[in-house]
């Protein structure tokens, strides 16, 4: 085995063949693993993800999304059956100690090389510790060490008024001056709520955006969004909700059907906010709960998050 940092690997490997991953992050819920890859390739990664799933007993979930593809794993470690074109790729360990993330990926011939050396230039990689190249006919096999994040989901609601404003951009933008700041932003789901909302400006959208955040840097992250919202928002009703890890309550995705539905009130926001552990905040004011609320439990489904129910 031999232990290289993204740098070395570059250097030791400037070949034709490699196309270095763009990112890696991981975040960390208990046992829980949630990995986010951005993928050299467009389209390229439909087929990582596809392979993954098929291959990897430790994975929960995955999708794409672009080029990212994101795979929710448990902690542990499976033995892999690869067979070339059928299970070619997948993960075999998934570890967390202290601060980093361990994740042992191996593949055939050119899923090999993904795994090992293109992983292993990623931004974010700490270190790989590589134990086969792969390529050719060959297996490929490498531990990616990163960084122990956690993830946070921030709900917005409420920052336009009839006259001007939109919602999904100042969030937008929110989420880019908290990346600017130095929190990882992954994600913006627009979620669709009850159309006939007597107090709607006008689309009654809500938006949800996700963090990976070093661990400690939670508060921070929430107070700097907070800020930034009281000084931009143009409502008088504006407000935050915020969820913590990478699972979400199933109350929470009952509660957030039901306001793309139906008429929600503030208290019942409040009651299953308390329910569920999220925090709400009053930026301007608390009209905001209901839709914010209701953000965080879709945004991990945005084809059913934009569905508009009449």
């Amino acid at each position: 085995m031999e232990i290289l940092t993204p740098e070395d690997l570059k250097e030791k490997f400037d070949d034709p063949w490699i196309a270095p991953y763009q990112k890696i992050i991981t975040m960390v819920d208990g046992d829980l693993v949630e990995i986010v890859e951005y993928h050299p390739c467009l389209s390229g990664s439909h087929w990582v993800v596809h392979q993954y799933q098929r291959t990897s007993e430790l994975i929960l979930k995955s999708y794409r999304d672009g080029n990212k593809h994101v795979f929710l794993t448990k902690v542990g470690k499976t033995p892999l059956k690869l067979k070339a074109s059928v299970n070619a790729a997948g993960i075999e360990e998934v570890s967390v100690e202290g601060d980093e993330v361990k994740v042992v990926h191996a593949g055939l011939a050119g899923a090999g090389v993904g795994a090992a050396m293109c992983r292993g230039m990623a931004q974010g990689v700490k270190r790989v510790e590589l134990m086969d190249i792969g390529g050719g006919s060959k297996l490929g096999k490498a531990a990616v060490v990163t960084p122990r994040l956690e993830k946070v989901v921030l709900g917005v609601d409420d920052t336009d008024t009839k006259d001007e404003g939109a919602t999904w951009t100042m969030a937008h933008n929110m989420g880019m001056e908290l990346a600017k700041k130095g929190y990882q932003y992954l994600d913006h789901i627009i979620v669709q709520l009850y159309p006939h909302n007597p107090h709607k400006t006008q689309n009654c959208v809500s938006v949800a955006l996700t963090f990976a955040v070093k661990p400690g840097e939670r508060d921070k992250l929430v107070e700097q969004a907070r800020e930034i919202l009281k000084e931009n928002t143009l409502s008088e009703k504006t407000s935050i909700a915020v969820l913590d890890g990478l699972e979400i309550p199933q109350s929470l995705r009952d509660y957030a059907t039901r306001t793309k539905k139906s008429m929600m009130s503030v208290e019942e926001a409040e009651k299953i906010a308390q329910e569920t552990g999220v925090e709400l905040i009053e930026v301007t004011g608390s009209q905001g709960k209901i839709g914010a609320l209701a953000a965080l439990g879709l945004y991990d489904d945005p084809d059913e998050a934009v569905k508009v129910y009449y």
